[in-house]
């Protein structure tokens, strides 16, 4: 079960194990995340046990969305919400600083929550209805499963990432516990060719939470940053696996240990991009601060503990500045 070295420079880990009742599988994919962790902060996940025709329902839905008139996409504008829901129009957000605004126009979707809820009542950030469009009946039922099965995907990978530190494997338990989890659509234009030096589907970020679950098509043009080399490795799409990264949270839990990885989208393919990330973001009332156990003898936590909700506020304050 150790992590195997693909082809295009980043490996890929079959997490089956994460749903066995034999500890020592469980034990054995913790193992390979740990080498996973430490080498990029970058892995295809396969053996996750989410159904092809799911993804296949969601890609769909997906494509029927973009494929609207501006004037319906613009009915569930991400400006009409006040828990950041809905679409997102093209160059609406500028990842990568100093660069020009992400050629990429996307779609929020979060946990459906009611205008009575307590959390939303008190407008915590990020909290509320989703916007839904209309015209599309399988929209809805399509992107709901979906969440809902990434959202079981990501507590399996969070205990497989305590595993992976030699805790107990429900240590990130409060951090798992009602927690942000945005699922994010997203539609890249073909980049003219004369643009693709200097202009990104996606500027070089890493992301802000704690793991991020990427569906990608055929097309291809994720690129992430390698350190060793100072180059840029290309993600290739692997049919039935999801790319998984990790953010600046789980950097923070180990003091830099585990890495948050730049990245950044290229569509040079003369093709329609379309991918799918999942940003499991963790608890917001929830307070990351150094694991000790990730500390060598002698070193000193490099971040002061924080709350989630307070760092995500702080990126998206950043990454909105010019929208």
């Amino acid at each position: 079960m150790s992590a195997s070295s693909a082809a295009i420079g980043l490996p890929i880990v079959d997490v089956s194990g994460l749903s066995c009742s034999d500890p020592e599988k469980r034990r054995a994919v913790g193992t390979a995340l740990h080498e996973a962790c430490l080498d990029k902060g970058f892995f295809y996940c396969v053996g996750h046990g989410i159904p092809a025709g799911l993804v296949e329902a969601v890609f769909a839905e997906t494509k029927s969305f973009f494929d609207l008139p501006m004037e319906a996409k613009l009915a569930v504008d991400k400006a009409k919400s006040f828990a950041n829901r809905g679409y997102e129009t093209l160059g609406g957000q500028t990842l990568q600083a100093g660069a020009r605004p992400d050629r990429k126009e996307g779609y929020y979707i979060g946990l459906e929550l009611p205008e009575d809820d307590a959390r939303v009542v008190a407008r915590k950030f990020n909290h509320g209805p989703n916007q839904w469009p209309q015209d599309l009946p399988g929209f809805r039922p399509a992107m709901r499963a979906y969440h809902a099965a990434m959202l079981d995907l990501a507590e399996r990978l969070m205990r497989g990432m305590a595993l992976s530190l030699d805790l107990d494997e429900n240590h990130f338990a409060g951090f798992v516990r009602d927690p942000l989890a945005i699922l994010r659509l997203l539609h890249y234009p073909p980049q003219p060719a004369e643009t693709v030096a200097d202009d990104f589907g996606a500027g070089a970020h890493t992301d802000f939470g704690g793991l991020t679950l990427l569906l990608q098509d055929d097309v291809g043009g994720l690129q992430v940053f390698d350190n060793d080399s100072g180059g840029w490795i290309v993600a290739q799409p692997i049919p039935g696996a999801f790319v998984i990264n990790l953010g600046d949270m789980i950097a923070r839990w180990t003091n830099d240990r585990y890495r948050s990885t730049l990245h950044r989208v290229v569509n040079a393919s003369g093709r329609e991009r379309y991918s799918v990330p999942f940003f499991f973001t963790g608890n917001p009332d929830f307070e990351v601060a150094c694991i000790p156990t990730c500390l060598e003898p002698g070193e000193k936590p490099k971040y002061l503990p924080i709350k989630v909700e307070d760092h995500l506020q702080a990126m998206y304050r950043k990454t909105y500045a010019a929208a």
